[in-house]
């Protein structure tokens, strides 16, 4: 579903969204806090008990939790505190019970892999075991569609659903970058807390996410309150690699009218810029081993992530001249470029037949350079500026096409393609990747596209500066270019207004409409809107070497996941 949205159309729907007025009887920041204090003193056996100790301290709440004792019908109001309270109830209830659940995610390494397919491999099969041992345990209805998605289902009354979309897939990690300033080395799969976060591929993409929702819908259930509409989990698993898993589900199954996903920030996510990948790859060559070459480089494990380091390897010609030079030239190149993007750190290494060089810089996830220091761009540079003469090779080619089509621009400025839309921001092109394969060495840059370009024209346009660059230096190249497109919905109505108001009342923080430079599948559902689960104002870890969540942040999703299950499962409409 695709929109021409105009700034004004998406304050529109923003104005429409909030134009319910709060109402002073249902619970807000303060009083939840209130309770969630009063819980830790006197913790409640069962929610029943914990509605009787609401009650008691909230005379309002007395004819909602009586109306909910009778099994009554809840409605406005009523249904709202009931919903909020049982949020609070199992975020209180059930955190351990979840973080546990996520420790046993992360151990399962659910990358993709060259030469397995995700659904036959290992770690993603016993992920949808483990999903599957949950719903039933939980008394929840559970079906494997081929290893591709692990759908989960809490019935409704009515025959009506609405979606719920997160993914199980995570991306590469890097094992010398998982260590904390103290010096403590993490293992990516393997769940580590320390203070407030908990460190591991994929606490907050996306797993977290599924261990919080799979707890919501267990609360849900047990506490007996009605449904209008099914909810309908579906886990995916090849989100981070281009969707194929859902691809290949909606052929199979008829997919929600609405969907909720789990997988961008909150308030609501209602545009997303398009992610495209742009590969340049040089064809191998050798270098004679008489003058100095760049033998090995690499930069992050996956396109989609700034690197946190990046590393080159010399060999070949007068290497203690190679390294003295460019141990003359760090302190003033760190100096010149620290104002250019952020610090980062050069280590130099002479062996016995070469020289290692490595730039440290910040992770950052693929659609958020702004929040990272690539490290990749600036070992390209350095090693430009450093005087020292290279042997022209792959590795050559690859850095001067860096250096001239990138440098530490990550905006398209310096290739000449920039551009940017008011609500969703401007176009970002990161180069991350950079690895020898089948013969070439291949750079990836990760390409956002917001409104204002079609993918066809900016795929030209890119293209086409590439080739340039490629003819002016006389260099071969294969360009591989896959643009994904952008989306941008205008989804008025209750279904919205109702995420925006539990946002709003639990976190105490402005609710309104955002884009997100990320892409989700959510592009490949009808009618989704991004709920979480990363918060305004903090750094999104997700890709990053040292990935967390944290555990306030945590205890938010599972009380506005559940309040969103009853409330969403309860609308009269959805628009």
């Amino acid at each position: 579903m695709k929109s021409s949205l105009s700034l004004s159309v998406l304050s529109l729907g923003l104005a429409l969204a909030l134009s319910l007025p709060a109402s002073a009887e249902t619970l807000k920041k303060p009083e939840l806090d209130r309770l969630a204090a009063a819980q830790q003193a006197r913790p409640a056996p069962s929610f029943r008990a914990f509605l009787a100790q609401a009650a008691k301290a909230d005379p309002r709440l007395k004819p909602a939790v009586a109306a909910y004792e009778k099994k009554a019908p809840l409605q406005g109001d009523e249904l709202t505190n009931i919903a909020r309270l049982l949020g609070l109830y199992n975020r209180l209830h059930n955190q351990k019970a979840v973080i546990a659940s996520i420790e046993s995610m992360v151990a399962m390494p659910t990358v993709r892999m060259d030469k397995v397919p995700p659904h036959e491999n290992k770690a993603i099969i016993e992920f949808g075991q483990l999903v599957e041992k949950m719903a039933k345990d939980f008394g929840l209805q559970y079906r494997n569609v081929d290893n591709r998605i692990f759908e989960v289902k809490l019935p409704g009354r009515g025959s009506q659903e609405f979606g719920i979309l997160t993914h199980a897939d995570v991306v590469p990690a890097v094992l010398e970058e998982w260590v904390l300033d103290d010096g403590t080395r993490l293992d990516p799969f393997k769940m580590t807390r320390v203070d407030d976060k908990l460190y591991g591929r994929g606490t907050i993409d996306d797993k977290g996410s599924i261990a919080a929702v799979l707890y919501a819908m267990k609360a849900v259930k047990e506490s007996g309150l009605p449904l209008d509409r099914s909810i309908r989990l579906m886990i995916e698993t090849t989100e981070e690699t281009g969707g194929d898993a859902m691809k290949y589900y909606r052929e199979k199954t008829p997919l929600p009218d609405y969907n909720i996903v789990l997988d961008s920030k909150y308030p609501a996510v209602v545009a997303e810029k398009g992610s495209g990948g742009l590969k340049v790859l040089f064809p191998v060559q050798a270098a004679d081993g008489q003058r100095t070459a760049i033998t090995a480089m690499a930069g992050s494990a996956a396109a989609n992530a700034v690197p946190q380091t990046a590393t080159a390897t010399l060999k070949g010609g007068d290497l203690a001249q190679a390294a003295d030079r460019l141990e003359a030239a760090k302190a003033a190149f760190i100096q010149k470029y620290e104002g250019q993007g952020g610090k980062f750190g050069i280590d130099i290494a002479k062996g016995a037949d070469s020289v290692d060089i490595k730039v440290t810089g910040v992770s950052a996830h693929g659609s958020r350079p702004e929040e990272g220091v690539n490290p990749l761009p600036r070992l390209a540079l350095f090693l430009r500026e450093s005087g020292v003469a290279l042997a022209d090779n792959h590795y050559a080619k690859a850095i001067d096409y860096l250096v001239t089509l990138y440098g530490t621009d990550y905006l398209g400025e310096k290739m000449g393609v920039a551009y940017k839309d008011d609500f969703m921001g401007p176009l970002t092109m990161s180069p991350n990747l950079i690895r020898e394969k089948d013969g070439k060495l291949e750079t990836t840059a990760n390409v956002r596209m917001p409104r204002g370009r079609t993918p066809e024209q900016l795929t030209r346009a890119i293209s086409e500066k590439v080739d340039a660059w490629a003819a002016a230096k006389q260099a071969k190249v294969e360009v591989d270019y896959q643009q994904g497109d952008w989306m941008a919905r205008d989804p008025k109505g209750a279904w919205l207004s109702t995420l925006l108001n539990i946002f709003g009342d639990t976190t105490g923080l402005e609710a309104k409409p955002v884009p997100t430079a990320g892409s989700t599948t959510a592009k490949l559902m009808p009618n989704a809107i991004n709920f979480g689960p990363a918060m305004p104002g903090k750094k999104y870890t997700a890709h990053n070497a040292k990935e967390f969540k944290e555990v306030a942040d945590l205890d938010a999703d599972m009380q506005m996941f559940t309040e969103m299950l009853v409330r969403v499962g309860n609308l009269k409409s959805m628009q």
